[in-house]
């Protein structure tokens, strides 16, 4: 490969702020902003990565191969609604999610995004069908920024509606009367500069009306860091409000539209947990993990909203959601993050198992499944998945139990399923908690210590990791590799014990666990330091860039997507301040002390051989800013000057954001980035193989 070009020059500024009677000094600040100097900066940065990159000859190979893989498409939860059937999907060969319907034997695409740019950077959001599924709300946004305008589009025609509301980024919307409840963030220039990305509130928009007249319904008065969510029954009459601190806790207050309502009744209030409802039957369903770590669902009559009673109990395992049918309640519980789904009585009687695809149960055991119904029928719709298997799209009767399926993506072409492995293996971390992680890899790939590895983790916000198919581990063990996925603690894989052990000042937990399940990987012969690679994006990143600044000699390369790195500052940027709840805040004292302990780009120091690393990041991300991943790669830059044969490398991408809408051809990109980088650090051995990134360790 020849010798690595020295980064650009990097200034470093003398900004230092004190906290809590410390100095920090803060060398970057600068790359903090957008402006020319940032840009000029960034253009060398993306070159020097590219003269990297595309260098290595893995990267045409796994580029070929991923166009392949990620060409089988994606597929969504079927939700069925009277006569029809929604679902999402991106069909080979295209470049964006589309939504379809189903009726009468015959599918059609509704709502297509890839025609409307010739770049295919305009993305479907979400979509939410009215209960006679007559209409569907929908949001559109462009270049990944999630900053979604909602539409209204009529099923029978396909002929969008007059009704436009900007500013309404990852909404919820509830159909109710002629119209709709919907989330909203305020428009740019009614809050202070920044706030944009706060203070959402629930507005009733009659269809058909100026916008700008809807009525604000719920917020006012609310913490500018309140998530706000809202759900409403068939009928139109009952609408349940949430207002959530964090992922942790929330209260919810039902409304009634019936004319001289008083306006929102609490149902629980100051409560330390999560419940979250949905109504049908003219009754609310909830799923609460109040006194209930585990979760429970419960009912409660909208006459006396704060008396609940339990239909599905707690149990070993936790409930992760459930949707309710005209009489039955279908609910998705992990056991050992494997997915089960179950059907219950709505009087609290279990009825049966779902049974899954037989194939994907017997290759990979731990399907994905999460379930959409029809409140006025007994139809659900789910889809099973795997990490070596594409998504298949079903419909059941929760009362027969009759099934049939709606869409599949086909395997791709050259991949045999039955040549991956897919394990489960368990390990103690740092404080002797079992942890459990997927070890998936071609079968004839065995552990003799040399197999390139890459070992992927989350662990925050109560986010469980459970198989789904990924082209990019699918392309990795085909290649020879093995990839693990460790279920850290801080997710939800475990109920919420599991999430509150790895946050806020227990968030150590989760890098502990994360170097133990790389030890694991080491001790049980798969693959040694030399050959293991790290990966995590957003949260994750956060997670890759403490294990390589707090172990740097446990890893042989670091991919850091779309990162958080500077945790002092973090909750200064966009939608950060909403994460507080989950990670704390330097401005507290103690919560200070927290951050500074493990915030990576505080954590880097001179004289460290910190592996190679890959950062990625994205101009249009609208939740974690790209200044994180900037600063921290000019501060290793600067800490390895004296290391010519060191690797810290950014790619920058534009017209995209935190990774929701990217189109196909970004993804290739992105992916075949990560791999061929992942296989030339870690001496990935196939006949392909030529080269190998070095660094000075």
């Amino acid at each position: 490969m020849g010798r690595l070009l020295a980064p650009p020059f990097t200034p470093r500024g003398d900004d230092v702020e004190v906290l809590h009677g410390e100095s920090v000094p803060d060398p970057y600040r600068w790359l903090e902003r957008d402006g020319p100097d940032t840009q000029v900066w960034t253009e060398a940065q993306n070159a020097r990565t590219r003269t990297v990159l595309d260098a290595l000859p893995e990267r045409g190979r796994f580029a070929a191969r991923l166009r392949e893989l990620l060409g089988v498409g994606l597929l969504g939860v079927p939700r069925p609604l009277g006569d029809r059937i929604f679902f999402e999907r991106r069909a080979p060969g295209a470049r964006q999610m589309v939504l379809y319907v189903r009726e009468a034997g015959r599918t059609r695409a509704l709502i297509d995004p890839n025609g409307l740019d010739p770049d295919a950077l305009i993305s479907l959001d979400w979509w939410y069908p009215s209960p006679d599924a007559r209409l569907v709300a929908y949001g559109l946004s462009r270049g990944g920024t999630e900053m979604s305008t909602l539409h209204v589009l009529d099923v029978a025609s396909a002929l969008r509606l007059a009704d436009q509301i900007p500013f309404t980024q990852r909404a919820r919307v509830a159909w109710s009367g002629d119209g709709f409840y919907y989330t909203v963030h305020p428009a740019p220039g009614s809050v202070p500069p920044g706030d944009e990305h706060y203070y959402r509130r629930v507005r009733y928009h009659r269809l058909g009306d100026d916008p700008g007249r809807d009525v604000l319904v719920f917020g006012e008065g609310l913490p500018k860091e309140r998530l706000l969510t809202v759900e409403a029954d068939a009928k139109g009459r009952w609408v349940v409000l949430s207002a959530a601190e964090g992922w942790t806790r929330n209260d919810l207050y039902l409304l009634s539209r019936d004319s001289g309502s008083d306006g929102p009744r609490a149902m629980i209030e100051g409560a330390d947990g999560l419940s979250e409802a949905t109504v049908a039957g003219g009754r609310i369903w909830i799923r609460t993990n109040v006194g209930s770590p585990n979760y429970r669902i419960v009912v409660a009559d909208p006459a006396s909203p704060d008396e609940w009673r339990t239909i599905v109990p707690e149990s070993e395992w936790p409930i992760q959601s459930f949707d309710v049918t005209r009489s039955h309640i279908v609910v998705h519980t992990l056991a050992n993050a494997t997915s089960r789904l179950t059907v219950w009585s709505q009087a609290g009687r279990w009825e049966r198992d779902v049974p899954l695809d037989p194939l994907v149960a017997l290759l990979d055991r731990a399907p994905v499944i999460s379930p959409a119904a029809d409140p006025e029928s007994e139809r659900f719709g789910y889809t099973v998945d795997s990490f070596i298997r594409p998504a298949i799209a079903y419909v059941a009767d929760a009362e027969t139990g009759a099934s049939e399926q709606v869409a599949a993506l086909e395997v791709p072409g050259g991949f045999d399923p039955a040549a991956i492995a897919v394990e489960q293996e368990v390990y103690r971390s740092a404080d002797g908690t079992p942890v459990p992680m997927f070890v998936i890899h071609r079968r004839d790939v065995q552990p003799t210590g040399a197999a390139a590895t890459i070992l992927n983790g989350y662990g925050g916000f109560n986010i469980s990791r459970t198989p789904a198919f990924a082209p990019g581990v699918a392309a990795w063990a085909e290649a020879g590799g093995v990839y693990a996925v460790a279920n850290l603690r801080g997710g939800a894989e475990f109920g919420e014990r599991w999430h509150r052990g790895g946050m806020r000042a227990n968030k150590q937990n989760v890098f502990d666990d994360f170097a133990a399940a790389a030890e694991a990987l080491i001790a049980r012969g798969w693959t040694s330091s030399e050959h293991l690679g790290i990966s995590g994006g957003s949260n994750g990143g956060l997670l890759v860039g403490a294990a390589m600044t707090q172990r740097p000699e446990l890893f042989g390369a670091v991919a850091c997507a779309v990162p958080l790195l500077d945790m002092l500052r973090y909750h200064h940027f966009l939608i950060a301040r909403f994460w507080i709840a989950e990670y704390g805040s330097a401005e507290n004292a103690e919560e200070y002390r927290w951050l500074r302990a493990y915030s990576p780009y505080h954590n880097a120091h001179e004289g460290t051989g910190y592996p190679p690393t890959l950062f990625t990041t994205a101009e249009g991300d609208s939740r974690v800013d790209p200044g994180h991943a900037r600063k921290m790669t000019a501060l290793l830059q600067w800490l390895q000057r004296e290391q010519p044969d060191a690797m810290t490398l950014l790619r920058v991408d534009r017209d995209a954001g935190h990774g929701v809408g990217k189109p196909l051809d970004k993804q290739v990109d992105d992916y075949a980035d990560q791999l061929a980088f992942f296989a030339s650090a870690l001496a990935l051995r196939t006949p392909e193989r030529l080269g190998r990134v070095t660094a000075g360790r």
